[in-house]
């Protein structure tokens, strides 16, 4: 066996004697043993001995209360450490809590300055807000949109302005507003409004277009009006929508030169970010149209390419159907489309 070799044996009985010269404490030079070490406590003997201090501790700063005042503490709500024992040992009793008067709280912290500012409402605004909110109260409005190609209309506009010497400068919105009367010409039901006068319900169709022209104001929004658009031409419609609108600017236009439109535009195609927007209709009359921002846009073409660049502005019309149905107002963005994509026949 292995034992018999000698190998096994002589290995466990070396490391028997290892262990036990191990467990023997090692001498020193003197020949006697060393003090045993001190052993130290447990350290969670100390944290239970701590722990125990503390809580007892903890219990001793407790109030004492008689079992009836800690009930009517709790139905009361009061703090037991807010009240002072008059009883043994400064026991709580019952009639403590029933005298005890919590101190007064500190008085909340005043709200800090309103960041804002109240401005009065001019009697334009007040007029302003009237008017347009007895439009959406009383008028159903419905819109129409349609997208249409100025890239005639600019190459004419700059031609004119070029030939005109300076004595004259077209604006877009100068053909806008000659190309609405020529709409409103054509669909009549446009340029009519509605009334209600001495008990009589009628609508009235108007034999001029007197074009309504937003202006934006220091004190609000004003529509001066060019009379008679259908015969006017060209030129004097751009003197008179600069004539009117500084002349509103700086307050000085008359009433009548601003009441007793037929129909109204509200152009905002001078800010680039507007692509298209709806106008609150200006009673009595039945129609506004909003002009957005010129774009240009891809169409499809023969070219090489495959597409050529339009310039477009979107137009929405905004139509009182008490007077215009939709089939009518629809008409009228087609009139109003065809007059300014062929802008030669606004010379005519």
């Amino acid at each position: 066996t292995i034992e018999d070799a000698g190998g096994q044996k002589e290995a466990k009985e070396g490391s028997g004697q290892e262990a036990a010269n191990a467990s023997e404490p090692p001498s020193n030079s003197s020949g006697t043993a060393p003090a045993p070490a001190q052993s130290s406590p447990a350290p969670q003997a100390q944290e239970s001995e701590s722990t125990g201090e503390r809580l007892q501790t903890a219990l001793e700063r407790q109030p004492k209360l008689s079992p009836a005042a800690q009930k009517l503490a709790l139905e009361k709500g009061v703090a037991i450490s807010q009240v002072k024992g008059t009883g043994p040992g400064g026991r709580i009793t019952k009639e403590d809590i029933e005298k005890f008067k919590p101190a007064a709280t500190a008085a909340a912290a005043p709200a800090g300055v309103a960041s804002y500012e109240d401005v009065p409402a001019s009697s334009m605004r007040k007029t302003i807000a009237a008017r347009l909110t007895q439009s959406m109260n009383e008028n159903p409005h419905y819109f129409v949109a349609s997208s249409i190609s100025v890239s005639k209309l600019m190459k004419l506009r700059q031609a004119l302005n070029s030939a005109a010497d300076a004595k004259y400068k077209l604006s877009v919105n100068d053909f806008l507003v000659k190309a609405l009367a020529a709409a409103a010409r054509k669909v009549p039901a446009a340029n009519s409004s509605w009334r209600e006068e001495n008990g009589n319900v009628f609508i009235r169709q108007h034999n001029t277009v007197d074009v309504s022209v937003a202006v934006a104001t220091p004190v609000g929004l004003m529509t001066p009006i060019v009379k008679n658009v259908n015969g006017t031409g060209l030129e004097s419609i751009s003197s008179q929508i600069k004539e009117l609108g500084k002349r509103a600017r700086d307050g000085k236009l008359k009433p009548e030169e601003y009441q007793g439109g037929t129909i109204t535009i509200s152009n905002m195609g001078m800010n680039a970010a507007i692509d298209r927007f709806t106008a609150v209709i200006n009673p009595p009359q039945a129609c506004i149209i909003a002009v957005g921002a010129v774009k240009k846009v891809a169409i499809p073409s023969e070219n090489e390419d495959g597409i050529e660049w339009d310039e477009q502005i979107v137009i929405t019309g905004s139509f009182d159907h008490k007077v215009v149905d939709g089939a009518v107002g629809g008409e009228f963005m087609k009139e109003l489309k065809a007059a300014i994509e062929n802008p030669l026949s606004l010379m005519l």
